[in-house]
């Protein structure tokens, strides 16, 4: 999926839409960021040394797996209802290309719960554990 296909599951404009492109297959979300070193959240994080904040490959990997809700989020945004078991193992950095992997573990009605993990070059950024709930867009 390009940037303009995940925008038709996901409502995430501008500098908060944080996937260059995906991909869905066998049950799981594939995603890819490229950092550039222009992104907003990277201007204060750390002058010098600039590292993605660990918020924001959180919310990369939620953004990821959302793409495997294709067909049934229309109409509805998705909400952070938890992040459990994070671990952060290497920084991500201006010139990294981002990789996640999220897969559903479970649903509940309108509630989600996901597992990934963020890698550059193979090794592991990121791993998370992390739950939301598809909510009417005007509730």
């Amino acid at each position: 999926m390009t940037r303009e296909e995940i925008m038709q599951i996901i409502p995430h404009r501008d500098n908060m839409l944080l996937l260059d492109e995906a991909v869905s297959e066998n049950g799981k979300a594939y995603g890819k960021l490229h950092i550039t070193g222009e992104e907003f959240f990277l201007q204060g994080h750390f002058p010098g040394n600039p590292i993605v904040p660990g918020v924001i490959q959180c919310e990369i990997l939620a953004q990821s797996a959302c793409v495997l809700l294709a067909g049934q989020s229309e109409g509805k945004t998705p909400y952070f209802t938890g992040l459990e078991k994070v671990k952060f193992r290497n920084p991500v950095k201006p010139g990294d290309l981002f990789e996640t992997e999220c897969e559903i573990i479970k649903s509940k009605g309108a509630f989600y719960f996901c597992k990934g993990k963020g890698t550059v070059n193979g090794k592991t950024c990121v791993t998370a554990e992390f739950s939301f709930a598809l909510v009417d867009a005007n509730a």
